[in-house]
This record gives structure tokens, sequence and C-alpha cells, in this order.
């Protein structure tokens, strides 16, 4: 499974290249099929921030990190670091087709540290937002960075 898309490539480089902090919307989701690590993403550094030549590939991902340790917290994380990783079973991680983030990172950071995990309950994102006076984005379109699954050989798309 291809962890990063050009179109989630270029969404990420935006919102890396972006010079103040900002309270980005996530744009995808890794996770890991065999256990409790989880990662919202919301930004990859352009290589020249990291002092690196023109020519380099961007490698360091920002976003909110859990090791499924009860500590998520918000962090960097290499991209090749993340390809590397073999779970229980010999999986590697994978992206979640299926995200749809409705909030900005701090909600979803919020939540997660109240609860000691990533969560993506409606209603307890919700309950963050509430607290730190945040409104859900409109659902249109949410998803213009995000693929959708691919089709198994042979799938008729016309379903």
């Amino acid at each position: 499974m291809e962890l990063m898309p050009d179109n989630i490539r270029a969404r990420l480089l935006a919102n890396g290249a972006v010079p103040q902090e900002t309270d980005h919307l996530p744009v995808v989701k890794y996770f890991d099929p065999c256990g409790a690590a989880t990662w919202i993403i919301t930004e990859l550094m352009p290589p020249e921030d990291r002092g690196e030549g023109e020519g380099a590939a961007p490698d360091i991902l920002f976003g909110l990190c859990d090791l499924g340790m009860g500590c998520p917290e918000l962090g960097y994380v290499s991209l090749a670091e993340l390809r590397s990783v073999r779970g229980r079973l010999g999986l590697g991680i994978e992206r979640d087709f299926y995200f749809r983030p409705r909030y900005p990172l701090s909600v979803y950071t919020h939540a997660a540290q109240r609860r000691g995990r990533i969560v993506e309950s409606e209603s307890l994102l919700a309950e963050s937002a509430a607290i730190l006076e945040i409104l859900p984005v409109p659902d249109a379109n949410t998803n213009e960075a995000h693929s959708t699954p691919p089709q198994a050989e042979g799938s008729d798309e016309r379903g």
C-alpha cells in the first residue's frame, strides 16, 4: 500500500510550508493493523526547512502520534521509519482510506490527551471541540486529499 500518494503529499507539503503555526485540519491517518499505534498527520516538512539541499525527498511528518502506551502527543515522525515498521504478523503501517477529519488537529489532540489514546468518536471529538470553542468543518469535500480504497481486481465499479 502506498502510504504517501501524490495528492496527500501535496496537501501535507502545503501545510508544512506555512510560515506561522497553524491549527491545520488533519490530512491523513496511519495505523498499525495489529496494534494500537496511530498517527494523525497534518504536515510534511519541506527539505529546506530541515537544512537539507535541493532535491532531498521530504521525510519528516508532523501530527498527533500515539504509540499505544497511553500518552498521545504532538510530534514528528519519519516517513521512512513508518514505511520500515513491521508489527505482529509482519504487517506494515497502513493508511486509513476512510478517515475523514471534521476538526482541526487541536481537537483531536485535546480528546486524545483526555482519554490516553487517539479517538475518532464524533461525540468525544464534539465534546473537546466545545471545550476549545472550535466548530467542526462542513462535510463538503473535506476528503479531497484522501484516496478511496483500491478496487479489488475484477471488481465492478458501477456498484
